[in-house]
């Protein structure tokens, strides 16, 4: 893995391809392989914290004969 996932990925609030929101707090590091992470936030129920691979959470998947981005940033991070 490169950084160019890394700069893909920026704060900010995204839309999951199945509809729900989820806050971007930013990329993390494993500590042995240093694989990146994308750290974020459920924005509903008990908006719970979660992590993906970068390469996963910038994929775009096939949906209905369709491309489209699994996350979609949707609104940056108030100033």
């Amino acid at each position: 893995m490169n950084g160019e996932e890394y700069m893909m990925i920026r704060p900010g609030r995204y839309r999951h391809y199945k509809g729900r929101e989820y806050e971007v707090i930013g990329v993390a590091r494993h500590s042995e392989t240093e694989e990146e992470f994308v750290v974020y936030r459920a924005l509903y129920g008990d908006f719970g914290l979660w992590i993906r691979p970068t390469l996963m959470f910038s994929e775009t998947i096939l949906i209905e004969g369709r491309s489209i981005p699994r996350f979609q940033l949707i609104a940056d991070p108030p100033s």
